[in-house]
């Protein structure tokens, strides 16, 4: 578990100066790209890495999870190696798509690793490392990306190598126990789950195009509508990023021990669509600190709560399966919303894409509000069945 995780931070560090960084800055600046085909490169690498969440979790529950690892890192680090030459935007989309096929493997082996009786606790711990690698990356990448585009670019390619490398060291072993049913009855299990819970698809895809869509527009409005520098700018993330990842050990250990996940997850989300909101208004940088506070801390308070949820829908003897099909449909809204704000910012501004996201933020918020406590309970009993 150490060295998948080690795997999983540097994986996380790599995607988020891609996606966040490189990616926009270097396609805006570089190649002067629009907005919308930048958006569409993001959700190139989101589709590739959702479509294949599926399959990746089947072949994990049949096949070594080295290999599995392995092979996907190394097409991933093909694709990174191909952004240098990609100065034409179907190149330039070609290449985001093929990073992404090598991101699903090594989040579906930490997530088959959980257990049931600390799931928010352990989601927690997973998700530090995520969010620590994730948000690192970009603030890393801000920083080099003014002293030399190259270098950065190098890092990083040199960073995809060592992630290949540190794979060789995995075990060969599966990722789970395979219980022996056939493929179709492992579907009418799954079918069954997702039926115990299917008012929460829509949430689930919704708050992950709210997120996603500021993907694309986010350098360009912190300089261009906020006014900040890219130090004011990286400080922001360091500090929202630290807050994330700090709160997410005691969220997690609180959502065990209070069992409220249907709070947290309200508190959460409504917390979100208000400091978005403030965010739209273009406001000083003292006050953009404070709400990049308490995005960090709802963010916390979301994550660890929702994904024990949806662990409580996983099949014993199925999570490589189970996570995968379950990650496909998060997976939605991240293919969508990359492109959603690319189009919404060449229309109507980069504002424009804060105050939609805002507004799907505060209605998932207002939608478990209203889910009844019942529902949230529900997960536990239909795992019991």
């Amino acid at each position: 578990m150490r060295l998948i995780s080690v795997i999983l931070f540097i994986v996380e560090f790599v995607r988020g100066a891609v996606l966040v960084s490189l990616l926009p800055i270097y396609g805006a600046k570089s190649l002067g790209l629009a907005p919308d085909v930048i958006g569409v490169a993001i959700s190139a690498h989101y589709i590739t890495d959702t479509l294949l969440k599926m399959a990746i979790g089947y072949l994990l529950d049949r096949f070594s999870v080295r290999l599995v690892v392995q092979t996907g890192l190394i097409i991933s680090l093909a694709g990174v190696y191909l952004l240098q030459f990609s100065d034409l935007p179907w190149m330039f989309i070609g290449s985001a798509a093929l990073y992404g096929i090598g991101m699903s493997p090594i989040w579906i082996v930490c997530l088959t690793k959980v257990s049931e009786q600390q799931r928010g606790t352990q989601m927690g711990l997973l998700y530090t490392i995520w969010m620590v690698g994730l948000g690192s990356g970009p603030i890393v990448c801000n920083i080099l990306l003014d002293y030399s585009v190259s270098f950065t670019y190098q890092l990083l390619v040199w960073l995809s190598v060592l992630a290949c490398l540190l794979t060789f060291f995995m075990r060969k072993g599966k990722a789970v126990t395979l219980q022996q049913l056939p493929l179709r009855e492992q579907f009418a299990v799954l079918r069954a789950r997702l039926g115990h819970m299917k008012l929460l698809l829509p949430g689930m895809i919704l708050q992950t195009t709210g997120a996603s869509m500021l993907v694309p527009i986010l350098p360009s409005f912190a300089e261009s509508e906020l006014g900040l520098s890219g130090t004011q700018y990286s400080i922001l993330l360091t500090v929202g990023g630290i807050c994330a990842a700090g709160g997410l050990m005691p969220m997690g250990r609180l959502s065990d021990k209070l069992g409220g996940r249907k709070w947290f997850l309200v508190a959460g989300f409504g917390a979100f669509a208000f400091g978005l909101y403030m965010l739209a208004w273009g406001l000083s940088f003292w006050y953009c600190l404070l709400i990049a506070i308490a995005l960090g801390l709802s963010y916390a308070a979301v994550l660890p709560a929702w994904n024990a949820l949806l662990a409580t829908y996983v099949p014993p003897k199925q999570e490589g399966l189970g996570w995968g099909i379950l990650s496909t449909f998060e997976g939605i809204g991240v293919m969508i919303g990359p492109v959603a704000g690319g189009f919404i910012a060449a229309w109507n501004g980069e504002t424009a894409v804060f105050w939609v996201s805002a507004v799907l933020f505060g209605l998932i918020g207002a939608f478990y509000l209203w889910f009844p406590f019942q529902a949230f309970a529900a997960g536990g009993d239909a795992t019991n069945k």
